[in-house]
């Protein structure tokens, strides 16, 4: 097993997909991850799609292996009284409530390291906590919105678009992990803990502009934003006999193996595409040659000459042809376990190969509530404190 976060306890205050990507990964590496969850349900439950119990969506069972389920009401007394009792247990907390709920419910970073400076406290919010954005709601949809991901479509196709995934939630999820993980080692050489914050619009904006500020990285610029080569309206998957082949042609052999394949030889003398830089300046040029359809021959046939050339392409996979893809079923990226309530469900392995191995996926995302009190009487609550709680509806036990 590969656990080297085994020892480590994370409490886990957060809903929807950001801090649950975020947890998720620090269980994958062997924390112990208790989630907390009000009577309600983590929205993702329903949000993330159909279930046969309506209560665990494909979203959120991926996204909450691994983690232990306590179902606590944070407004009642008993409810703060058993988080309290958690947060003396952890050495991380994730949060991602706003920061004024937070506040009020004492659960924010200043009250909780005054009383325990050792702890790793770590706020993930939309806008920060100072800045005219401040406090605001958003979601990933919001945020590649601002951030300016939706708007990079406008260059290529004339008008903005949403990825057709929640990229701002899986991106700061993991970076967010990064941090924690980076925190603990500051904690293991002095004993220290620190409060992160990852404010989701800031950490998006850098992430776009990175690749996207490009020409405008220098004083004076040298030319508009955007990476032209990503921009441009021919960089898309291209057009074969049955189907799309996705294919990308970098190097200056990848370019005259590409013509060479594709029957554009004459193109070889053309110094526009001869070099990286004098493609570079007629990327526009260039990405129309590479993106014109392939409609002679099936994906499979350009595949295969693809590959004899030693060119980088693979088939362009819709949502239903990716689970069917040889490769991963050779690596049995997928596979499946029967859940308490939801039958058999697919399990996503990890894919990080340790000394050869795969590490475990862990266990299955619970029903809310169901470690309740398991968890009450590891934190050294009595069977009547347990039934109090349970009967103020400040704690919810799943009946098994």
């Amino acid at each position: 097993m590969f656990e080297p976060l085994k020892g480590i306890n994370i409490l886990d205050l957060t809903a929807v997909v950001v801090g649950p990507v975020a947890t998720w990964r620090l269980g994958q590496y062997g924390a112990d991850i208790i989630k907390v969850e009000h009577p309600s349900g983590d929205l993702m439950r329903g949000l993330g799609g159909l279930s046969p119990t309506g209560h665990h969506a494909g979203t959120y069972l991926h996204l909450n292996r691994g983690k232990r389920n306590a179902c606590l009401d944070l407004k009642t007394p008993g409810g703060k009284a058993i988080c309290d009792r958690l947060i003396e247990w952890a050495d991380v907390i994730v949060a991602n409530m706003r920061p004024d709920a937070l506040a009020r419910l004492g659960l924010d970073a200043d009250t909780i390291r005054a009383t325990y400076p050792d702890k790793i406290y770590c706020l993930i919010t939309g806008y920060g906590t100072d800045g005219p954005y401040a406090g605001l709601p958003t979601y990933d949809s919001v945020l590649q919105g601002a951030s300016g991901i939706a708007g990079l479509s406008m260059a290529r196709d004339g008008k903005p678009a949403y990825v057709p995934m929640l990229i701002c939630d899986h991106v700061v999820g993991e970076i967010t992990a990064g941090a924690i993980m980076a925190a603990l080692m500051q904690r293991g050489r002095t004993g220290e803990g620190v409060s992160l914050e990852i404010p989701m619009f800031e950490t998006m904006a850098a992430f776009v502009l990175q690749e996207h500020l490009a020409q405008q990285s220098f004083d004076p610029p040298v030319g508009p934003a955007g990476d032209m080569r990503l921009l441009s309206a021919h960089n898309q998957p291209v057009k074969t006999k049955d189907g799309y082949i996705a294919c990308t042609i970098n190097t200056d052999a990848q370019v005259r193996g590409f013509l060479h394949v594709t029957d554009r030889s004459a193109l070889l003398a053309d110094v526009r595409f001869a070099t990286v830089a004098s493609r570079a300046r007629y990327v526009l040029d260039w990405f129309e040659v590479r993106g014109a359809p392939l409609e002679a021959r099936t994906t499979a046939e350009w595949l295969a000459l693809f590959r004899e050339a030693d060119l980088p392409a693979m088939p362009c996979h819709t949502l239903q042809t990716l689970v069917e893809d040889p490769h991963l079923k050779a690596v049995e990226l997928l596979d499946y376990e029967d859940h308490p309530t939801e039958g058999r469900t697919a399990v996503i392995r990890s894919t990080i190969r340790v000394d050869g191995q795969y590490p475990s996926a862990r266990s299955a995302a619970a029903p809310c509530g169901w470690d309740t009190g398991e968890l009450l009487g590891e934190l050294g609550f009595s069977p009547a404190e347990l039934d109090r709680f349970v009967a103020q509806k400040a704690a919810y036990i799943y009946e098994k």
